[in-house]
């Protein structure tokens, strides 16, 4: 049992980078509480948000009972991952080769699978004039980055040995593959390694969470504009 007592907040949108900490919350079966960040409507720059996100992007945690007691705030969602697997000790292993083992392929998710399957994404659907040199780049990048994970699980069920949050931070940028153009058919280790995460009843509850708000950005104009016209200013 969890001697967590009151429960951490999750600051928070239903997108693939924001499913990483609902199904770590949920997989861990600590308490938590979701606020609603809406970035179609600009609410991740309040300023209230900035103070534990100042990057201005979500997912963001606060936890009451952080180090020493003390609360802590935490952006970025692979940093909130580890965070809350050294926290409870599961799903990121403390053994060193074995540690490594998962930090490489979170990071390879973060700097790699995530941006890149972000830029198809854009290009693909969300773009004002259609730029075939931008689609077929990052539709072929990710179709790249499909196959390193697939020759990765010929041989293993999960991405680092056991299932981790390597495994956990990548579904969600698995699951909408088809907007990014791929077919799953052609990666049959990634496509039995993707059904069977998105079979374990953790993992449908934290893709449930603020599913019901999730909207169609393509459609939506004045999202497109606080989403992607951002500046320094």
């Amino acid at each position: 049992m969890s001697e967590q007592h009151q429960p951490i907040e999750l600051h928070y949108w239903p997108t693939p980078n924001g499913w990483k900490v609902s199904i770590m919350l949920e997989e861990l079966g600590v308490p938590y509480e979701v606020h609603y960040v809406n970035i179609g409507k600009g609410e991740q720059f309040r300023p209230e948000f900035l103070k534990i996100a100042p990057n201005n992007r979500m997912p963001a945690i606060v936890d009451p009972e952080g180090p020493g007691g003390e609360p802590i705030s935490i952006f970025e969602s692979g940093a909130i991952l580890q965070y809350l697997g050294r926290k409870f000790g599961k799903f990121y292993p403390q053994d060193e080769r074995q540690r490594v083992e998962v930090e490489q392929w979170l990071f390879w998710q973060m700097g790699g699978l995530g941006p890149m399957a972000g830029q198809a994404h854009h290009f693909r659907q969300y773009a004002p004039e259609k730029v075939p040199y931008a689609i077929e780049r990052y539709t072929n990048e990710v179709n790249r980055l499909y196959g390193v994970m697939n020759k990765r699980l010929a041989d293993r069920d999960f991405l680092a040995g056991d299932y981790s949050i390597a495994d956990i931070a990548s579904v969600g940028w698995v699951k909408p593959h088809e907007r990014q153009g791929q077919d799953l058919n052609d990666f049959p280790n990634l496509k039995r390694w993707f059904e069977t995460i998105m079979a374990r009843p953790a993992v449908q509850r934290g893709l449930a969470v603020g599913k019901e708000k999730r909207g169609n950005i393509a459609e939506d104009k004045e999202a497109q504009k606080v989403l992607f016209g951002q500046r320094a200013s």
